[in-house]
This record gives C-alpha cells, sequence and structure tokens, in this order.
C-alpha cells in the first residue's frame, strides 16, 4: 500500500515512525505512530534504542478488559532488538525484557498525523466505549529561538464517549526513574535518582556522584486537570514485583495518592492519576507537560594529535579541551525548577504561537511531497544532532549514531546544504558564521571545518575544506541579506577577506579562476585538478565577496576580474557539452600524491600505487556526471547570488544528472559501498555516473550512494531550471523510502540518524516558488515556477506570513512579527 504524501501514517507505516519532540540543542523523546514515547535522548548524545518504562494508561470501570495502555500495538522488530538501559542482560531480545509494556493491553489500531511541531495519535479499540487522540507538540515559532530551545513536551490527550452511556474512567501516568537515571556507575554507587511529588505532578531527581558531577539531572511531569493525584512510592521488591504491583493499581481504578518513600530507599518511578466522567458523545481533555533538566555533560570534541577517530575523513573526537558542554537552557533558567515555572506559565501562549507557524506552513498550497519533504526534516533541528551550548552559540554533529553524535564540528561542507535555520532562526544560524571566521579561522584565512565543543580556538592540522570554507563566504552574504544587519557583516568582513585570500593562495595560486591545487570536499577526500563543483562553490564565493565588498566600500575589482576568468574557464574548460566535468591532474601541480596517509583508509598499498601512476590519485570523478557537479551554483542561488555561469549550461548539467544518475529502480546498481540508504526496488538519485566511458578503478569514495540531501539540493536545483517534473520526481522518490514501513519518516540518514544534509529541502520552496525576502533593500522576489494561482510559507528575520499570488498579483499575509517590503519583483512563470 502507498502512503500518500503529507498524509497520515496507519498501519504497516507506523512501523518505524518516530517523531522527535523536543527543543533545538536540548534533547529528545521520540513520539511514535503507536502513541508510545520512545529513543528518550535528554543527556546530551543520543539514545536510539532507549526506550524506558514511560506510559499512559486509560481504566474505564465496569467494562471488561478495559484497561489499556495509550498505544497501539508493537511492530514486530522490537521483539528482536537490544535495547539500552541499566541492565543490558535485562534488554536483550533473547532473554525477553525487563520493563517493557508490549504485554499489555492496548488500543488495536492507532493513526498517526504530523503537522510538524504537532504530532497526533488517533487511537480506537471495538471494545472500548471510548476513543483517544493524543496530541503532542514542543514549542517552535520561527523567530524565537529562546522557546524553540527549550527542553519540554506537551501531551494532551482527549478522550470522546462513543457509546450511549455514560463512562466513569481513570487516565493515569507512569515514568520508571530510568528515563533520566545517569550511567549504570552511579547506580551501582546506590546513587538512584530520587522521586518528588511537585503541585499535580512529580520530579525524577538524579543527584551527581562524586566522580561524576556530570550525572545530575532532573525529569519533571506535571498535570493540569485540578483533581489530579500523585503516586511517588511504588511497591518495592524483587524480580517484577514493581510493575506487578503498579498494573494491579492501574486496573483496580486506584487513584490513592502515595507520598515518596523517607528510608532512604527511593520509588522506582511515580505515577499520576485523573478520574474521568464523560456522558454519551462528551469529551475531555487532559494536558501532561514534561521537561527534564541536564545542566552538566561530559560531553567535549574537536581536534588531537590522535590518529585512531570515529570519524570518516580522519578528524578525531577526543578532544584536548579541558572543559565540557553545558547547554544553553542551563545558563537561561538555572534550574529545573525555574524551567517547569516558566513551562506552565507560558505553555497557552507557546501552543497558540505554534499553531499559527503550523498551520501558516500548512497553508501553503505547494505539492504534498514538497510539504513533506520540508517539514519532516525540521525535525533535525529537535534531534540530538543539534546543541546549543551556554552562551547560545549553535553547534552540531553531522548526525548521530545509535548513542553518540555522528562527525562532530558543525561540518562545514554538510551543513553547506542545510537551507531551513538561517529562514526560521537567522540569529541561530548567524554564530555558524561567527564561530567560521572567528575561532575556527586562523589568522592566515585557514578554517578548520570542525569546530571544538565547546567552542574555542581551532587546532590546525588537516586539510581545510574547500566547499565548506568558499560556502561560508556565500552564506555571510546570505545571512546579511536575511538579516538586513550591516554593521554584523563589517564585523565579519576582514575575516571574511583573509578566508577568500587563504582559499586563492592555496587552491588558485595562479588565480586562474578555478580550484586547481588539491582540494578536500565533502566526500571526505582531495579531489586533484580544477572541477565544476568546488569551482562553482569558488565562483559563488567571488561573486559573493565583491558585492559585501561593493556596499562596504572595499576593493572589489580582483573579486571580479577572478569571477570573469573563472567563468569563462569553468564554461569552457569543464563543460564537455552536455555536464560539468573533473581535470584529473597531478603531475603538474605543487602539491604531490601522497602513497602514504595517516588514515589507514586511505592508505596507497602497492596496487593502489599502480593505479595512480595509470590513473591518478584515487578518489576522483573525472569524466563523471556529479550530482553535486553545479552545487556552488545552487548554494548562490539560495543565497540570493545571479547563476554563476551560463544557465543554458547549468540546466543541461542538471538535465544530464536527472537523465543519467535517476534510477526508478536500483535493483541492478552494483554497490560495494553503504546499501542502507537506498537499494532494490527502491528509487533514488546516485551521486555519480559515468554514461560516457572513463569510470576510473576507485572514483571518490560514496559515488554508488544515495543521499537525501543531494537529492533534494538538485531537486530545488532543477525547479530553478524550470524542471519542475522532474524535480518533483526526486522529491517523490526520496519520501517513498521514508514511508513508515523500512525507515522513520521524520529521520532520513545519511552518516547518522538526522542528517543535517537532509534540510537541503527547505530550498525546495524557493525552487518553486522563487521566493526570497531581501532585508538589506526591504525587497520581495517572486519567481515562480509553477503556472496559475498559489500560495506559499515565507519565514524572515522579523516575522513568518503567507505570500500569494492570484491573477498575478503577489501579496503579503503577515501571520507574526513585521515583514517590511518595499517592493515587490515579481517575475511569473512563462
Amino acid at each position: 500500500m502507498t502512503h500518500p504524501f503529507n498524509q497520515a501514517y496507519a498501519d504497516e507505516h507506523l512501523t518505524r515512525s518516530g517523531f522527535p519532540l523536543g527543543g533545538i540543542g536540548a534533547g529528545m523523546i521520540c513520539l511514535e505512530g503507536s502513541g508510545k514515547l520512545a529513543q528518550v535522548s535528554v543527556r546530551h548524545h543520543p539514545q536510539i534504542f532507549f526506550e524506558p518504562l514511560i506510559f499512559s494508561a486509560i481504566h474505564v470501570k465496569g467494562v471488561d478488559n478495559g484497561t489499556r495502555l495509550l498505544e497501539g500495538p508493537a511492530p514486530d522488530w522490537k521483539l528482536g532488538a537490544r535495547w539500552a538501559g541499566s541492565n543490558n542482560f535485562h534488554q536483550s531480545s533473547g532473554n525477553g525484557f525487563y520493563n517493557k509494556t508490549y504485554g499489555m493491553p492496548h488500543f488495536q489500531s492507532t493513526q498517526f498525523t504530523a503537522r510538524f511541531p504537532f504530532a497526533t495519535v488517533d487511537m480506537t479499540h471495538p471494545d472500548m466505549p471510548l476513543t483517544c487522540q493524543l496530541k503532542a507538540f514542543s514549542p517552535f515559532v520561527p523567530g524565537d529561538s529562546e522557546s524553540a530551545s527549550l527542553p519540554v513536551v506537551s501531551m494532551q490527550y482527549t478522550f470522546t464517549n462513543t457509546s450511549d452511556k455514560a463512562v466513569e474512567a481513570v487516565y493515569s501516568f507512569h515514568a520508571h526513574r530510568d528515563v533520566i537515571a545517569s550511567a549504570a556507575k552511579d547506580q551501582k554507587n546506590n546513587l538512584w535518582p530520587n522521586v518528588i511529588q511537585e503541585d499535580s505532578g512529580f520530579v525524577i531527581s538524579q543527584g551527581a556522584p562524586v566522580d561524576n558531577p556530570a550525572g545530575a539531572g532532573e525529569f519533571g511531569v506535571w498535570c493540569d486537570a485540578a483533581d489530579t493525584t500523585v503516586d511517588t512510592a511504588w511497591f518495592r521488591g524483587g524480580w517484577f514485583d514493581t510493575l506487578t504491583m503498579l498494573m494491579k493499581k492501574i486496573t483496580s481504578g486506584d487513584t490513592s495518592a502515595k507520598a515518596s518513600y523517607t528510608d532512604g530507599d527511593p520509588s522506582q518511578g511515580g505515577s499520576l492519576f485523573v478520574p474521568l466522567q464523560l456522558d454519551p458523545g462528551q469529551s475531555q481533555t487532559v494536558r501532561v507537560l514534561l521537561s527534564w533538566f541536564v545542566p552538566v555533560s561530559d560531553l567535549k570534541a574537536g581536534q588531537t594529535d590522535e590518529t585512531s577517530c570515529g570519524c570518516d575523513d580522519g578528524q578525531c573526537c577526543t578532544p584536548n579541551e579541558p572543559d565540557t558542554y553545558r547547554p544553553w537552557y542551563a545558563s537561561r533558567f538555572g534550574s529545573g525548577a525555574n524551567l517547569r515555572h516558566f513551562w506552565k506559565l507560558k505553555h497557552g501562549t507557546l501552543q497558540q504561537q505554534s499553531a499559527l507557524f503550523s498551520d501558516t506552513f500548512f497553508a501553503s498550497t505547494l505539492p504534498d511531497e514538497v510539504l513533506e519533504a520540508v517539514s519532516a526534516n525540521l525535525s533535525i533541528l529537535k534531534s540530538p544532532t543539534v546543541l546549543r551550548q551556554h552562551d547560545g552559540r549553535l553547534w552540531a554533529w553531522e548526525g548521530c549514531h545509535d548513542d553518540s553524535g555522528c562527525c562532530h564540528g558543525s561540518c562545514t561542507h554538510v551543513w553547506n546544504y542545510a537551507q531551513a535555520i538561517c529562514h526560521l532562526f537567522p540569529d541561530l544560524e548567524r554564530t555558524f558564521r561567527e564561530t567560521e571566521f572567528g575561532p575556527s579561522q586562523s589568522a592566515e584565512g585557514e578554517q578548520v571545518f570542525r569546530t571544538n565543543l565547546p567552542i574555542s580556538n581551532a587546532t590546525f592540522g588537516f586539510h581545510a575544506a574547500s566547499d565548506g570554507q568558499l560556502g561560508g563566504i556565500a552564506k555571510l552574504y546570505r545571512e546579511w541579506r536575511i538579516s538586513g544587519d550591516t554593521d554584523w557583516l563589517k564585523k565579519l568582513w576582514p575575516a571574511a577577506k583573509q578566508s577568500l585570500e587563504f582559499c586563492i593562495k592555496a587552491w588558485d595560486p595562479d588565480e586562474l579562476g578555478m580550484l586547481i591545487e588539491p582540494h578536500h570536499n565533502t566526500y571526505d577526500i582531495e579531489f586533484w585538478g580544477p572541477d565544476g563543483m568546488c569551482t562553482s562553490f569558488y565562483l559563488a564565493a567571488l561573486k559573493a565577496a565583491s558585492r559585501m565588498a561593493m556596499a562596504l566600500g572595499d576593493e572589489h575589482e580582483r573579486y571580479d576580474q577572478l569571477y570573469a576568468r573563472g567563468k569563462e574557464a569553468m564554461e569552457t574548460q569543464l563543460f564537455d557539452g552536455e555536464y560539468f566535468i573533473q581535470q584529473i591532474r597531478w603531475k603538474d601541480l605543487q602539491a604531490k600524491p601522497e602513497f602514504e596517509h595517516q588514515n589507514k583508509d586511505r592508505c596507497y598499498s602497492p596496487e593502489a600505487v599502480a593505479i595512480l601512476q595509470e590513473e591518478g590519485p584515487k578518489y576522483q570523478y573525472g569524466k563523471g556526471c556529479l550530482s553535486d557537479g553545479i552545487l556552488g551554483d545552487w548554494i548562490g542561488r539560495t543565497s540570493g547570488l545571479e547563476p554563476v555561469v551560463d544557465e543554458a549550461k547549468i540546466t543541461s548539467h542538471l538535465e544530464s544528472v536527472f537523465k543519467y544518475n535517476f534510477r526508478t529502480s536500483l535493483a541492478d546498481h552494483v554497490n560495494p559501498q553503504r546499501c542502507g540508504y537506498a537499494c532494490g526496488d527502491e528509487a533514488g538519485l546516485l551521486l555519480c555516473t559515468w554514461p560516457k566511458g572513463g569510470r576510473l578503478s576507485l572514483p571518490f569514495v560514496y559515488s554508488e550512494e544515495v543521499w537525501t540531501g543531494i537529492e533534494y539540493q538538485v531537486a530545488s536545483h532543477l525547479m530553478m531550471s524550470g524542471k519542475v517534473q522532474e524535480g518533483l520526481a526526486i522529491v517523490r522518490a526520496a519520501r517513498q523510502r521514508y514511508d513508515g514501513r523500512k525507515r522513520n519518516p521524520f529521520n532520513e540518514i545519511e552518516c547518522g540518524h538526522w542528517y543535517a544534509r537532509a534540510m537541503a529541502s527547505y530550498g525546495l520552496i524557493q525552487g518553486l516558488t522563487g521566493i526570497q525576502y531581501d532585508a538589506v533593500d526591504q525587497t520581495l522576489t517572486v519567481k515562480p515556477q509553477i503556472s496559475g494561482d498559489f500560495q506559499s510559507f515565507l519565514s524572515t528575520a522579523t516575522g513568518f506570513g503567507l505570500v500569494s499570488v492570484k491573477d498575478n498579483q503577489v501579496s503579503v499575509e503577515v501571520k507574526h512579527g513585521k515583514i517590511d517590503v518595499k517592493h515587490i519583483d515579481y517575475q511569473p512563470c512563462e
């Protein structure tokens, strides 16, 4: 059964669903399609297979089998999983699991609807006289980075009596102390969390042992019902005693309150109960607010002298920095109690504002597959991929391993693709530029593409990333135009000039306008000789630098001359008549090929040396048709620049990418690389093909793979070039792979879960509508590639709303904040 785009998930499409709830850089809890809370990752690192005992239940009095968890059936794959927890023996599938709810009665059917940042689960059972709808969210209001960074969740359960008789029932919520408990060594020291009553709820509080000050944390649960009762004294015993007695209380409808133990042996968890009275047809809502507060961590990342590490490109993830990461929310609130007070006080307002954003976004009339691709990948911002340190600056992984971050340092050549934060939270995106042109850059202009955590002055010793560093210059221009803050640009411009100077000297020493010397890039290797991908970045950076220099009264002629040379060279030397290619060069360059490398995965064996002598350095693409082969133009256009080379050649390249690299089935494709992203009968866009021959023995690593981030940038770029149907075909292929059957619709993977590159999907909005707002000139550009009337979401630094085109007239309806528009540049679709 095919899942219709942007519609509810049901049946087999619930199998792998998990919708992140939480704040930017604040941790995550996932709401699964069944209604279960799982993947609890509140301690500043991902815990993909951590599913502690945390659940809601309903007991209907006088009804046979009237006690059920407020969840649907557990998917079969869970019965064979190995879960993380305080006792791995108990979480092994071969041992049957402890403290799991798979053996409890549940609702028979659920349906899951995502309207980011809201998720709704509708639950039904033929033997129950009521239905339940769970609506969950965490605050997300574009332009309000504070509320979007809160470690909080709201869960609203609405019960409706579908029978012809009055219903008396009890709603209950339960959380085991494991939800916040720190490392197992702390538990062995008997430093189990305390469970404490607080108002109409409870707090599970983990103390910090002497040898692990990062162990402290709190998990708060609060209910808005006036007649809520709280039990923070679960039955204590061995084996399954605790859960057995808890279920006895739930199934009997017992709502008695119990105060916390005072004998030094704390409860294993806490519960709250709410009695319900429902007449036929009547509905009643219970709201439960969750929060967590983990003020210190043992997390740090950065570059060392070690040669063995967890990053594919050889940069290490064990730093010299003595300090550790502390989250922004801890600096903002100071204590868990202050956070909980704020959440209770502001919840209603933040729900209204978040709903306003959601309603406005989904009022867009763009194709459903586009709205789904954009909104589903906003979940990345609520995942452990993103951190926000104590002073408010963003820092991020590329993605997440199952139990740790993957590839550290706000990697510039990956985050290049992400287009969401710069529009939704421009203040946060600007902190990336401030870091790149600040502590991550040397006096000579070299940038590390992986920033230390906590953010600090970099250690230099590895390659600079050509696409990452040049992309940062284009994005500096973008951030200036989005914010309209020329004073901010003035502060960073000297460093940006030095950065570009380094790039010229390192990769284009003869100032030919192309990157020629070996240049590191997002494929974790170096290209030798000029290529379309990285040279297009160079041209975009030169164009952006010229614009910024002119605005600031600085010299720009050299940039213009270099750009003109590079444009001509790229169009004449790197265009094969159909698409842009690479000229592999190594014998006439200043740099000499290395026969050995500090990373063992890139060593030259004797047989590899033989290949080098015949073909050149490993990991090039040469005459291949590279999906990223004109990527710098897309980066430039999404930054507010004009095309970097002849538009007809750009379009020809993109048409070639679709013609040669897009496959409706991968069943016959040979992929010795990572196959989990797309395989078998699935459709997808390959990173590179060699339709005219010339395939190298060892082309660049990842060349046979399919990455959604590249699919989205190519789709968006095709749309900008008028090839809308081709772009939509790619988007549909990507989202069909993430339809919930095999992969989580809200977790697009690459080198890790919730991979940042997938936020290239936000660029689909510009690809279809051509909508860009320039705060410097207060100009709204609307250059759609779709004909007829439409409306689309717009987010700026000062507000958000809807841009509508009706009868060839453009209007802006501001929904939140303000958007000052002095000029509208409308270019209708031909």
